[in-house]
């Protein structure tokens, strides 16, 4: 017995050897954001009939979101650089991805969770000091449903190549797999898996201060269970940043499988940097849907106040014609503290 057991330590011994001569290393950072929250649009009172939540009825209005993001990397041999990521918001995870950097052959990246893949990345190219016009807008008053139409999707679970051409271009290409089975090890696709997201774009800076952008794209349709059905993800954007104001313009557009019904997308915003710590910003939004005689609009302002690992937000948004349809109204407003650690 006692052989036994210094056989097995020295086993570990090597073991922990062999494994210190890897050059990697794990990190953990985290934050905490409280915040308030209040909904008062037309179908935020309204309250969702399925769920019975009504006016008076829309509970607790502080919450805390918390979350742990774990991060490892290594450099294998060929000198390229693996780095794997998980984050755990609540207990859940949001976000669990793998990254190849190979240098100046590009950077190859995997989101096994939550992630924008291709044209994604590039769907609101807004300037902001908080979040975008649409977070919190709803279109019958649930909370989970809804929101405004026409951004342009890559999927969100899948593969994003990126690569720095030069100073001045950029590259990425968006690969998210069709599937119902999750994407667990072994997951395999089931009936209705539809078609799988393609896309990608291009991003330039010509001139200092000044960044363009142009995506194309295709994304399953929202009929199930035919892979040749897909609708067409286009959508082009310009900022410039002068001093202190960074100012931005995009128009999306997204064409569906077998009808002449598209969605038109257009925003625009403006920021404003007081100093340092200090940002204001104000969004507009309007989607023109061919098959409804009622735009969609919105508008949005937020700000944002930083000090050390602290940050101080506000931001409200507001939208009428939700959905493009008449008298949907909703309205978002949220105040929150943010500590990293």
């Amino acid at each position: 017995m006692k052989n036994w057991k210094k056989a097995g330590l020295t086993a570990l011994a090597g073991s922990l050897v062999a494994t210190s001569a890897f050059a990697g290393a794990v990190t953990v950072s985290g934050t905490a954001n409280l915040t308030y929250t209040a909904n008062s649009g037309a179908e935020d009172n309204a309250g969702d009939a399925a769920s019975g939540t009504q006016v008076g009825q829309d509970g607790n209005r502080w919450g805390l979101n918390k979350s742990l993001s774990f991060s490892g990397s290594g450099e294998m041999d060929n000198g390229w650089t693996v780095s794997v990521s998980q984050t755990l918001a609540d207990g859940s995870s949001t976000g669990l991805g793998m990254t190849v950097d190979m240098g100046d052959l590009g950077s190859l990246n995997y989101e096994a969770d939550t992630g924008a893949r291709g044209i994604g990345k590039i769907k609101d190219m807004m300037p902001t000091a908080d979040e975008d016009v649409g977070n919190g807008i709803d279109v019958d008053g649930s909370g989970s449903s809804g929101g405004l139409s026409g951004t342009v999707s890559g999927g969100t679970q899948g593969f994003h190549y990126s690569k720095t051409v030069s100073d001045m271009i950029e590259i990425g290409i968006g690969y998210a797999p069709k599937s119902t089975a999750g994407s667990a090890q072994g997951g395999l696709d089931g009936a209705g898996a539809g078609a799988s997201n393609v896309s990608g774009f291009v991003k330039l800076d010509p001139m200092d201060g000044l960044e363009v952008g142009i995506g194309v794209g295709e994304a399953k349709t929202g009929t199930a269970g035919d892979s040749s059905q897909t609708d067409d993800h286009q959508t082009v954007y310009a900022t410039y940043v002068y001093g202190p104001v960074t100012v931005g313009y995009q128009m999306s557009n997204i064409d569906t499988f077998g009808t002449t019904n598209d969605d038109e997308q257009t925003r625009w915003g403006v920021l404003y940097a007081v100093n340092d710590e200090m940002s204001i910003s104000y969004q507009s939004h309007e989607n023109d849907d061919s098959a409804k005689t009622t735009d969609e609009e919105a508008e949005g302002w937020s700000a944002s106040y930083t000090s050390g690992g602290m940050t101080f937000k506000v931001h409200r948004n507001t939208g009428d014609n939700v959905s493009n349809s008449v008298n949907n109204e909703s309205e978002h407003t949220e105040v929150g503290v943010t500590f990293a650690f």
